[in-house]
């Protein structure tokens, strides 16, 4: 296995294709903001910088993230490869994950970098329809993947939810966003000829099936390569 990092607008079906590929692959999927609420509660000096910063709604700096996310991925659940999904954010981050990686990796290993493509109408209709259960967290979509019952989880009958995030006035700012701080992101792993563009308008099971291929293929490249080389894959 190698690291894969999930790129794409909110909504583009990162958080679908991440609990496929925990699944399949029985690797953690990381997310920053479950490291955050972590380091916050450890009352060691970053985790104190980490709390004070949320505390005080400001921005955790590039260099804390980036001290956080080597933490994490330092740990024995994340030898046999591991899911990152919201790193990085900015070019100084996507600049120190290259550096880790070819600091880190055996053969200086080959990280499959997906970019999940939505066109912004498309993406519009997912944001705005899309609801949750609260109790179990199946995601729906009132125009493409309704629930059986209107407003009602097909599998415990909890009432779903819609994400505040989802709100229309909110949608247009994270698109907004996404387009200043993470577009740029992907034409720096496409100079590195790493990024897989997939579209993520095609079938769920369409897209998942892209997705295996390319890692499943990386993965015997990069076992191919150790052993002309006589290294452990």
């Amino acid at each position: 296995m190698v690291p894969i990092l999930l790129l794409g607008v909110p909504g583009a079906g990162k958080g679908t294709q991440a609990k496929r590929l925990v699944l399949r692959y029985n690797i953690p999927h990381l997310s920053t903001g479950d490291m955050f609420r972590e380091m916050a509660n450890s009352g060691s000096p970053l985790g104190v910088q980490v709390l004070a910063d949320m505390r005080a709604g400001n921005l955790v700096s590039d260099a804390t993230v980036c001290e956080l996310v080597a933490l994490r991925l330092q740990r024995e659940d994340c030898r046999q490869g591991y899911i990152l999904d919201g790193f990085p954010r900015t070019l100084a981050q996507a600049q120190w994950l290259q550096g880790f990686w070819a600091s880190s990796l055996p053969l200086g290993g080959n990280p499959i970098v997906i970019y999940l493509t939505v066109g912004y109408n498309d993406l519009y209709r997912r944001l705005l329809g899309r609801r949750s259960c609260s109790q179990c967290g199946r995601i729906y979509n009132e125009f493409t993947q309704p629930p059986r019952q209107a407003g009602l989880c097909d599998l415990d009958q909890t009432p779903l939810v819609q994400r505040k995030d989802d709100d229309p006035a909110v949608i247009r700012e994270r698109l907004s966003a996404y387009e200043e701080q993470t577009l740029p992101l992907v034409e720096f792993f496409r100079k590195q000829a790493r990024l897989l563009e997939v579209s993520g308008t095609e079938p769920v099971d369409r897209v998942s099936e892209k997705i295996f291929a390319t890692i499943e293929n990386a993965g015997r490249e990069n076992a191919s390569r150790a052993n002309a080389k006589g290294e452990p894959a």
